[in-house]
C-alpha cells in the first residue's frame, strides 16, 4: 500500500502559527507521527507540503500512490482545481484538518473538497491524520 499525504499552504508554519487553533506541534512532529505509524502498519508513505495550489494539483495528478490523505488548508474553501484533480485520478482519498473547521469562521464551514473524498476528519490535531490512516488499515484499502 502506497499512501500519499499532502499538507497544504502555511502548514510549514505549524508550531508558530496560531498555536491556540493549530496546536504546538510542528510539521516535522506531525510527519514523524505519520511516518512512525505507517512503518508500524507496513504502509509506504510519501509526505509533501505545498504552498501553491498548482503544485498540489500536479502532485495529485502524478498518481504515485494508492490512497491519498490531504489537508488542503485554506484551499479547502476555494479550490475547484484540487477537487477536480482528486476526482480525475479516482483514488480513495480523505480530507483532514487539524482544527474543527465548523467551530471557526463561517467561510471555513464549506469544503469544496469534501464531495470528492470518502470522508472528512477535523478537529483532532495531529491525530486527524492517524484517524485517516486507521480507516486505511481497517478497510484494507
Amino acid at each position: 500500500m502506497n499512501l500519499a499525504v499532502i499538507h497544504g499552504p502555511n502548514l510549514n508554519l505549524l508550531g508558530k502559527r496560531e498555536p491556540e487553533i493549530y496546536g504546538k506541534d510542528t510539521i516535522d512532529d506531525i510527519n514523524f507521527l505519520i511516518n512512525d505509524y505507517c512503518k508500524e502498519n507496513n504502509i509506504e508513505v510519501i509526505i509533501e507540503q505545498f504552498n501553491s495550489e498548482g503544485d498540489i494539483v500536479s502532485f495529485i495528478g502524478k498518481e504515485q500512490y494508492d490512497f491519498l490523505i490531504i489537508n488542503p488548508a485554506a484551499y479547502t474553501h476555494t479550490s475547484l482545481a484540487i477537487k477536480d484533480a482528486i476526482l480525475a485520478v479516482n483514488k480513495p482519498s480523505i480530507e483532514v484538518h487539524l482544527s474543527n473547521i465548523y467551530k471557526r469562521e463561517q467561510i471555513r464551514h464549506e469544503s469544496l473538497i469534501a464531495p470528492a473524498v470518502l470522508g472528512q476528519i477535523s478537529g483532532f490535531g495531529k491525530y486527524s491524520y492517524v484517524l485517516a490512516i486507521n480507516y486505511l488499515i481497517l478497510t484494507n484499502q
